[in-house]
């Protein structure tokens, strides 16, 4: 997969290759944090534990 990638990349340059891939990844990530997360974080409940201590 990363392979066909790296051969679709629109430069011939390793270099411009190698930004371009790099620019990819960080736009992958910035949807991630501020699209995805967001939408996901109501459906996950980290604030609520499920061990409870009586005593």
């Amino acid at each position: 997969m990363y392979l066909w990638i790296w051969r679709h990349l629109p430069a011939k340059s390793p270099l411009a290759r190698a930004a371009i891939a790099a620019a990819l990844v960080l736009a992958a990530a910035a949807l991630l944090w501020y699209v995805v997360f967001p939408w996901v974080e109501p459906m996950i409940q980290f604030d609520r534990g499920t061990i409870h201590e009586d005593g």
